[in-house]
């Protein structure tokens, strides 16, 4: 059992996600652990996405909704979030993903316990009529800056960190991997993220999003490796090729 109950901060981005919004947010409501807030910052919505977050943050007051003035990107959306949240755990879930109803809880009671400052869990497919896929995603006990530059497995959606710990954190100002780019810079301070190996998330694929071009996606990593990471060809190549192979094995 957890002995004290920290608030959480959770950070989701929004843009023209009505298909999936609601979903996300039920998967927080039925958390059985319930003392958290959910910030959401939506992107400038053209489609109902605004009126859905509407509703559900005038039933429930831990739901929190930043409207952006200009659409800027999920990187610009989460920092805004981060920048909003009051707690000490902050976890991240985009807007078309979805959580186990006790994610919350067993992370939590998994970081308290072992004093950890960044952790993420094991998670599984689903595809847009939240069918499950049969591919799940195993988190190994703990990733490092190198194993990171490596082997991308941290699923963005079951990240979670204690501030008090790590300190400030932010995305840098990126359309894509953004995420992988603030691990790094974590772990690159010397910390680890250790995982907890138990399917506590759903990650959505099959939406023409930005985030799940795979094409794109490679291409922002080598840009990553090469530009903020600063690693020379021989080295960034060499890292993008075990990326390359473990992103094809994820999803064999």
């Amino acid at each position: 059992m957890i002995q004290k109950q920290p608030t959480i901060s959770i950070i989701t981005p929004s843009y023209n996600a009505s298909k999936f919004i609601d979903k996300t947010i039920d998967s927080v409501l039925m958390q059985t652990y319930q003392n958290w807030e959910m910030i959401i910052v939506d992107d400038c919505s053209t489609d109902e996405t605004p009126d859905i977050l509407n509703r559900y943050a005038e039933e429930d007051e831990r739901i929190r909704v930043i409207f952006s003035k200009e659409n800027s990107g999920a990187a610009i959306a989460r920092n805004l979030a981060l920048q909003h949240a009051q707690a000490r755990y902050v976890a991240f879930l985009d807007s078309d993903d979805c959580w186990k109803p006790d994610k919350l809880e067993r992370q939590l009671t998994f970081m308290q316990k072992n004093d950890y400052a960044f952790t993420f869990t094991g998670y599984e497919f689903i595809n847009n009529d939240g069918v499950r896929l049969n591919k799940y995603v195993s988190a190994p006990e703990k990733i490092t800056y190198e194993d990171m530059l490596k082997n991308t497995i941290i699923g963005c959606l079951t990240v979670m960190i204690d501030r008090r710990k790590v300190g400030r954190i932010q995305m840098p100002n990126i359309r894509t991997r953004q995420d992988l780019a603030m691990w790094l810079a974590i772990l690159k301070k010397g910390f680890k993220a250790y995982g907890l190996n138990e399917n506590l998330a759903e990650y959505r694929i099959g939406n023409p999003s930005i985030s799940k071009n795979k094409w794109k996606a490679a291409k922002m990593n080598w840009f990553v490796y090469r530009k903020i990471e600063k690693l020379n060809f021989l080295k960034a190549f060499w890292c993008f090729s075990h990326y390359a192979y473990h992103a094809v094995v994820k999803r064999i």
